[in-house]
């Protein structure tokens, strides 16, 4: 299935986009739901809630008073503290069930307003951030949920902010207009990228596209690092580089980022090939191996088992390689010594561009790749390789 993790500050109309998505289909898991869930009347989470807090976070009914548990826990980061160690485990463990029952095509909408201050976004196979101007979610908090300007910018504050939102967004959704604009955007998402995202997931494949070079964008790395953390996690925490010419500052690529998993052997990549693929970076069938560098070296050391990603919106290739071995040294150092060689990166840029265009319908990259290989065994003598050691 897929998994997306949906968050956005307090005020921003998550409930918007969330429900949108719900009437396309996705199933929806509601973290505030179920926080109400397992501190309802009755419940051990209550109980404990109680004895860390006081009675007086009750209401006359007995259930909780949420505005009496919010003024002792949102401006005390201690009492904050205390309270998701109470209330967290108890959402985690709903959410697993409820994730178990899904089906197997489902796209999973997972609302949590904490992904951020929880670190859980590499969990997700996509996230959305929502988003909306301060001063119009205050106006939001103070006229629909009756808070004061006081309690709406203390609860704004307590949350992480937006730059830390935007490191973990892969989707950013502006809601500081009308919900028609939002909506809109919502709809143009599921169709374009969900749906296709969710298929090539559970059917192993990848949306082909052309090796079309484009200007270095500024924002690679930010992309590179939240790609990164989903592939280490999938992996078990294995070492994982971002390279190729998205990794290299200035020059421009193809817009697709490389990266490369060591393993201590290639039977643990075997291994490691559904996780990956539930992760979102399905193998490519076939027997894969670099062009060894120099000329004349064992190829049996270069063998390598080749991923793709499955975004159709963010092409991917994670290149599987024996940690160590010649061809994970070969591509380190071939990436760091372009971002040390200006006259190298306006070289092999004009390469670029000039075979993008001889193989412009070759929607593998394979052939486009293939032409590169006299300038990279050059390359490899400019930079002093000798076959895992620099002269």
């Amino acid at each position: 299935m897929l998994r997306v993790g949906l968050s956005g500050g307090i005020g921003s109309g998550k409930s918007t986009v969330a429900g949108r998505l719900a009437e396309h289909g996705a199933v929806l898991i509601d973290s505030d739901k179920l926080a109400r869930e397992v501190v309802e009347p009755g419940t051990e989470g209550l109980a404990e809630i109680v004895e860390a807090f006081g009675q007086d976070v009750l209401d006359e009914h007995g259930a909780l008073n949420r505005a009496a548990l919010a003024a002792k826990v949102f401006t005390n980061e201690t009492n904050r503290k205390t309270l998701n160690a109470i209330v967290h485990p108890r959402v985690g463990a709903r959410t697993a069930e409820l994730l178990t029952a899904a089906a197997p095509d489902a796209i999973v909408v997972h609302d949590i307003p904490l992904l951020v201050e929880n670190d859980v976004a590499p969990a997700y196979h996509l996230v959305i951030i929502v988003h909306a101007d301060p001063d119009e979610r205050v106006r939001r908090l103070t006229t629909s949920r009756g808070m004061s300007e006081t309690d709406a910018r203390n609860r704004i504050a307590s949350q992480a902010d937006d730059d830390q939102r935007r490191a973990v967004a892969d989707v950013w959704l502006d809601n500081s207009g009308t919900p028609d604009l939002v909506l809109a955007a919502v709809d143009e998402l599921w169709a374009d990228r969900l749906v296709s995202y969710e298929a090539n997931i559970r059917l192993r494949r990848f949306t082909p596209r052309g090796p079309k070079v484009v200007p270095y964008d500024e924002t690679w790395p930010e992309q590179a690092t939240r790609v990164a953390n989903r592939i280490r996690l999938a992996a078990g925490g294995l070492r994982v580089e971002h390279i190729g010419s998205t990794a290299v500052p200035g020059l421009a690529a193809k817009d697709v980022l490389d990266f490369q998993l060591g393993v201590p052997s290639l039977e643990v990549a075997d291994e490691l090939a559904e996780q990956l693929g539930d992760a979102g970076f399905p193998r490519l069938e076939g027997a894969y191996e670099d062009t060894p560098k120099p000329a004349g070296a064992d190829p049996e050391l270069w063998r390598k088992r080749l991923h793709v990603g499955a975004d159709p919106r963010r092409r991917v290739n994670l290149h599987v390689r024996v940690e160590g071995g010649p061809a994970w040294e070969w591509a380190l150092r071939f990436r760091d010594w372009l971002r040390t060689s200006p006259d190298e990166v306006a070289d092999y840029q004009e390469l670029k561009l000039e075979l993008a265009a001889e193989h412009a319908s070759d929607d593998t990259m394979l052939a486009y790749a293939e032409a590169k290989e006299p300038w990279m065994a050059a390359a490899s003598e400019r930079m002093g390789y000798t076959g895992g050691q620099t002269s």
